[in-house]
């Protein structure tokens, strides 16, 4: 048993990451390109002990017969020294440290960068185990601040001390002054023990969480969701195209048209398929966190007050088993997206009523007693339901919708209802909303509609509606005009340790004095 401190990398020192990194980060081709150098002179040594002359055009034989060979030994040494030296050199050079106020790291050997991100701006924290990553032990930390192009990576830490300094940067960020303590940490068992046990984890710490994940997704309800989402539209859309350009051209030439489409549908399928499995979602003390991921995972923190806005939709075919998505918009969109093929935006991929229940009331605690108003916008088909909805008149612009296109007003909370046929909840809590809009164009002005829109961080949910009567709009925009004034200036989610950020003396105030999240600054060596 070895004693561990959990604050070892805030104490404001810089700090290196794992000395596995260069490997991790493009030594591994390199590697490559040395066994295929290896395995060809093996060959060559081979052939020429049995008096095979080999392979003709051979680079290796053509440097043995010019009698280059040792020079081209010599050169070969060369190259894998510099490149030793640079990977070696870009460790070194490469490190971070974290203070009561930022993560900074900074980087480069010929061009130095140098790059910030603000504690009190932290939108949530990532943790990514890419699989070859998980059986050396090692993490990426990423960690997502508000603004474009500004989070701070951390590629890679040991895995034990990424989520230990996640917990720290959380800790941090609260608003929160206690002093690192320390844990005990077993070391015991062999490495590939270790190992094996990180890799049969759970996705989700135990120790940290509250509780277990509120949502069981299972694999039956996975395979459904991606059968009954958009997958037979697009083999109904493309089947009949192809038959279309068949019957025209009488050629089967357009089938040739079709493989990179199946290749392109294929993946994101798959990808999507394979991001959700071993899904999880819980409460933490520093905010909600989300698992996912078999063979590369990722868990991700989001912090109190960092939801800006949240979704909850249901595409037609789902409505047959009562499934439904949920979404929502952040100030910062995490890397991972790249690597797994969709934005880190989706929190639940599919659920019941239940887990919809479940996954909003940790999203949004304030709407705990409104229960009923937000099944009544999920599952109503309209009329008077709670809802604020469309004239009759406005049929000629919502056909099918007029009756579900409306809205409701809660204390902390705005609802906005809308689709028949793909139905969609959009909820904003009125401390994050920036702005409200209201918009009549020529149209709307003959019919005596408006349309209304609140302006929160971009992401995939756009809060809006039109087609209302327009005094309805008037008031709305009063109404929650006012409520997001009063509730952005109490609220203080962003500090959600109250308890601990009034001992501390600190203000919320001195938390929004700066909109500047993340900098990034390149200077010649």
């Amino acid at each position: 048993m070895t004693a561990e401190p959990i604050g070892r990398y805030t104490d404001g020192e810089w700090h290196r990451l794992h000395p596995l990194t260069p490997l991790l980060k493009g030594g591994i081709a390199f590697v490559a390109g040395i066994g295929i150098v290896v395995v060809n002179m093996r060959d060559y040594f081979i052939e020429s002990f049995f008096g095979n002359p080999g392979v003709e055009g051979d680079p290796i034989r053509w440097a043995a017969d010019e009698g280059y060979l040792g020079i081209a030994v010599l050169i070969f040494i060369g190259i894998l020294l510099l490149f030793v030296a640079g990977f070696y050199a870009s460790w070194r050079m490469h490190s971070f440290r974290i203070t009561d106020e930022v993560v900074e790291v900074r980087s480069g050997i010929l061009f130095r960068t140098n790059r910030k991100g603000r504690l009190d701006r932290i939108q949530g924290i990532n943790i990514n185990r890419p699989f070859l990553a998980r059986l050396v032990g090692t993490a990426k930390l990423e960690v997502n601040v508000a603004g474009q192009d500004a989070n701070v990576q951390l590629d890679y830490l040991g895995s034990r001390a990424a989520d230990d300094l996640r917990a720290d940067i959380l800790r941090l960020a609260s608003g929160t002054q206690e002093q690192a303590t320390e844990i005990t940490v077993d070391a015991a068992g062999t490495v590939i023990e270790r190992r094996v046990a990180e890799l049969l984890a759970p996705e989700l710490d135990p120790v940290a969480v509250r509780a277990e994940s509120v949502v069981t997704l299972s694999l039956k309800r996975l395979i459904g969701s991606l059968l009954l989402g958009g997958l037979p539209f697009m083999i109904i859309i493309v089947g009949a195209g192809l038959t279309w350009a068949i019957i025209e051209t009488g050629s089967i030439l357009p089938l040739a048209g079709l493989i990179p489409a199946l290749i392109g549908g294929g993946t994101y399928y798959v990808q999507r398929f394979t991001r959700s499995l071993r899904y999880s979602i819980a409460a933490t003390p520093d905010g909600v966190r989300v698992g996912f991921g078999l063979l590369s995972t990722t868990n991700e923190t989001l912090p109190p007050g960092r939801i800006h806005s949240v979704q909850v939709s249901q595409p037609l075919l789902w409505r047959i088993p009562g499934w439904w998505e949920i979404k929502v918009n952040r100030a910062s969109t995490s890397s991972t997206k790249s690597s797994s093929g969709i934005a880190n935006t989706t929190i639940l991929p599919v659920g019941d009523r239940d887990d919809v229940r479940n996954v909003l009331a940790l999203l949004i605690p304030d709407l705990a007693g409104f229960e009923e108003l937000v099944f009544s916008g999920l599952e109503s088909k309209g009329g008077d339901d709670g809802f604020t909805n469309s004239p009759k008149r406005a049929a000629v612009l919502r056909w099918f919708s007029w009756r579900r296109n409306g809205f409701a007003l809660t204390p902390s909370a705005t609802l906005l209802r809308k689709g028949a046929i793909w139905r969609e909840l959009v909820i904003v809590p009125d401390a994050r909303m920036q702005s409200v809009a209201v918009r009549q164009g020529p149209i709307l002005r003959r019919l005596k509609l408006a349309g209304i829109r609140i302006h929160t961080v971009a992401g995939p949910i756009t809060p809006s509606l039109g087609a209302l009567d327009v005094a309805a709009v008037l008031s709305f925009f009063a109404e929650t005009a006012d409520a997001a004034v009063r509730n952005g200036s109490t609220d203080t989610s962003h500090r959600w340790r109250s308890g601990e950020l009034a001992a501390s003396g600190v203000a919320a105030s001195d938390v929004a004095a700066s909109d500047v999240s993340a900098t990034a600054v390149e200077a010649p060596a």
